[in-house]
């Protein structure tokens, strides 16, 4: 089965250098033209430029997911730019945060609209585009196992995250009659493997120790206070030894968003080793006495950046 998304345009939302570059180097990989948002305009020419690297189409459309003057203007920029727009990927979702009984209002409500309004108003634009046009589109939402079940000290992202969830399903229903098509995606903790990523920050994921800018801040220092997560060694969570990395969840997503997956509404697809399907009394094998997955199938294979992913 060979995937195609040549002649497609996709808007890829919150394209910052880890998840949402993965996915629009994917998409471009695969065929499509891919239009880059971030807030932060130089993370959005960032993203331009790996998929340029790599032989892809893009355009960077900065701008806030919170505002809808500026995503009908990006919106329509895409359509006057290339006629028209197949897919969308709901990435943009701002990360970190504290607990429940440290979180501040402005932090849990800035994260909540983002999430919200950034899916609502993406969703909204780029649908009435498709269902205008006839366009048989494919929306994806970007989630997270946080969205799933309980993680401790990331409640503001843990309720836009199950939010998510079902907005997906219901834009589904909405979306159905027009033959669009609306799903999410769940990564967990992918280990990153953006060249430009890995020169900035290092190797490794969260699951191989803290990350700066990682979920999960800091505590008051009260003297009833309790540890809300285990801090010494990690034991091995993930069946079978990884979590993945964005380019993992850009094939996937790819697939998602080709004609081969042309009846999957309304669902949720999980890139995570098995780490949401295990039992809680589930301990899985050493890392030593795990095989692993295949060998990855890379897609960031050209450029002054190249490494061994």
């Amino acid at each position: 089965m060979e995937i195609s998304l040549g002649g497609k345009v996709a808007i890829v939302t919150g394209a910052g250098p880890n998840i949402g570059s993965g996915i629009a180097l994917a998409l471009a990989r695969y065929g499509a033209t891919v239009a880059c948002n971030d807030l932060d305009p130089a993370a959005a020419e960032a993203c331009v430029e790996r998929v340029e690297r790599n032989g892809g189409t893009a355009i960077a459309i900065p701008g806030d997911v919170t505002d809808e003057e500026q995503i009908t203007g990006y919106v329509r920029t895409v359509v006057e730019r290339f006629g028209h727009v197949d897919i969308l990927v709901n990435n943009a979702a701002l990360l970190g945060g504290k607990g429940v009984l440290d979180e501040s209002p402005d932090f849990f409500r800035r994260a909540v609209e983002v999430a919200a309004l950034g899916n609502f108003l993406n969703t909204k634009h780029v649908g009435r585009h498709m269902a205008a046009e006839g366009i048989r589109g494919s929306i994806v939402a970007i989630s997270s196992s946080n969205g799933w079940s309980g993680t401790a000290g990331v409640i503001a992202y843990a309720f836009h995250k199950g939010g998510v969830n079902n907005f997906v399903r219901a834009a589904a229903m909405d979306l159905a009659p027009y033959g669009i098509r609306v799903n999410s995606f769940t990564p967990t903790a992918p280990t990153p493997d953006n060249p430009a990523l890995i020169a900035e920050r290092g190797p490794g994921g969260v699951l191989d120790r803290p990350r700066a800018h990682a979920i999960g801040g800091e505590t008051g220092d009260e003297p009833w206070r309790r540890p809300s997560r285990w801090a010494g060694e990690r034991t091995p969570l993930v069946p079978m030894g990884t979590t993945g990395t964005p380019t993992d969840i850009g094939h996937a997503v790819a697939w998602l968003c080709s004609d081969y997956a042309r009846l999957i509404t309304g669902c949720d697809f999980v890139v995570d080793g098995g780490a949401r399907a295990k039992n809680f009394a589930y301990a899985p094998a050493a890392p030593d006495d795990t095989a692993g997955p295949a060998p990855l199938i890379p897609l960031d294979i050209t450029g002054e950046l190249d490494q061994d992913l």
